[in-house]
């Protein structure tokens, strides 16, 4: 199989600036002005940092792969993507490329908004090195599969972010090329368009052998989609191979929870333990003393139990939280004590039990991690606990005789529907 994609030990640069002493006010301004012209030995407004974004990078794309880039914010994605797309330049290293590569980064990229959306798909396949006998071949399918026909006249400065990705991958799709690139812009449209976005990149990568790099956050759909995983951090490639042992790896430093055995016997401070489970169950457990099995089921109200210690240095104002993230690791909600105006009196070297149950919000069957946090003085303290994982089973949460809500989102609404007379008048400010 011949390799669509090489890259060699790419590196890149960029150099940040930092003004120093600067003013933003009118009257500031003018007196540092004033100033430097009689001391300017005094004033380096400037200064200059280097930043490597990425560091040594290598890897191979095999000529219809699809292959998923994932890593945490700032790791480097976009950088490699950019580069691969011939947006940037490497600093150092060399890549090497078969085939023409179309490429969605970015809401808009690739567009000239001056044009209209009929106007920017000839000339993205211009680009792209098309006759335009070949580009109107693939028009009326760009056309039908972005959905936006209507305004296709229209000047794309007009368009929101979610036509602009429409009309945005479905040029990338369509258009004759080897390589598609498509970063986390699908993030923008609506569920329904993602899925015929996804399988889409699929049958491009499957039926037509062309070579697929996807980004995303989401784990579920990464691995749901690709075969192959590339992982970055801080710049480098951490770990490459089949997607299942990437994404874990990738889930790793999220996924470490400390053993909470012996925690009264330690001398350490912060988050000794915490432990998930039902709050109906709480007062069993604790008169049995069993360990919770970190199984909740959907209808069930959720409690965390924090076991805390604190230091003399830590005396003052102590706040509790924590964030909660499904299994692709997007965070669907936090709590926090401040919120609520909890305050808490702790004893120095005792260990301390707080409790914290989630009564307006239900969770859809799933694995979900909770991220425990402990501040002192509104500075984050170490603790030993980093992760608690659970996981939420199928049942009839409103007690209607429906527990169905696999698929349909993290969150169940706890809402109230009710009929009301219709009056007309309100009817009429609708349209």
């Amino acid at each position: 199989m011949s390799v669509a994609i090489k890259v060699e030990n790419i590196g890149k640069k960029y150099v940040v600036v930092r003004n120093q002493q600067k003013e933003y006010t009118l009257r500031g301004t003018l007196t540092q002005k004033v100033q430097r012209m009689l001391q300017p030995n005094q004033f380096n407004e400037e200064k200059e940092e280097e930043f490597w974004a990425l560091k040594d990078v290598s890897f191979e794309v095999n000529q219809g792969d699809l292959v998923g880039i994932i890593g945490h914010n700032g790791a480097g994605k976009s950088t490699v993507l950019k580069i691969i797309s011939r947006i940037t330049e490497p600093t150092k290293g060399s890549i090497g490329i078969n085939g023409r590569v179309a490429s969605l980064l970015e809401v808009g990229t690739g567009f000239h908004r001056e044009l209209t959306g009929r106007e920017n798909i000839y000339l993205n396949g211009t680009i792209l090195g098309m006759k335009r006998p070949e580009i109107q071949r693939k028009f009326d399918e760009i056309v039908a599969f972005s959905e936006i026909e209507k305004f296709l006249d229209t000047p794309v400065k007009r368009y929101s972010s979610g036509m602009f990705m429409r009309l945005g991958f479905a040029v990338a799709a369509h258009l004759v090329s080897e390589i598609l690139i498509v970063d986390e812009v699908l993030a923008v449209g609506d569920q329904s368009f993602q899925n015929k976005c996804l399988a889409k990149m699929e049958d491009v990568s499957r039926n037509e052998g062309r070579t697929v790099l996807f980004v995303s956050h989401n784990m579920s759909t990464i691995k749901r989609l690709c075969k192959t995983g590339i992982l970055l951090k801080g710049g480098r490639v951490e770990k490459t191979g089949n997607i299942t042992d990437v994404a874990a790896e990738y889930l790793k430093p999220v996924q470490a929870i400390a053993s909470t055995e012996n925690i009264f016997t330690t001398k350490k401070y912060g988050i000794l333990g915490c432990e998930v489970l039902a709050a109906d169950d709480a007062d069993a457990y604790e008169r049995e003393g069993a360990k919770p099995d970190r199984t909740i089921l959907a209808h069930q109200q959720i409690m965390f139990r924090f076991f805390i210690r604190i230091s003399d240095r830590m005396r003052g104002k102590i706040g509790l939280g924590g964030s909660l993230r499904d299994a692709g690791g997007i965070t669907i909600g936090t709590t926090f004590s401040d919120y609520y105006g909890t305050k808490f009196a702790m004893t120095p070297d005792e260990v301390t039990e707080i409790r914290v149950i989630n009564e307006g919000m239900r969770l859809s069957p799933g694995r979900y991690t909770f991220y425990p946090s402990l501040y002192c003085n509104d500075e984050k303290a170490k603790s030993l606990v980093e992760a608690v994982h659970f996981n939420v089973l199928p049942s009839d949460i409103f007690g209607f005789g429906y527990n169905d809500f696999q698929g349909q989102g993290p969150i169940v609404w706890n809402a109230r529907w009710e009929q009301v007379e219709a009056d007309v008048n309100d009817l009429k400010h609708l349209r």
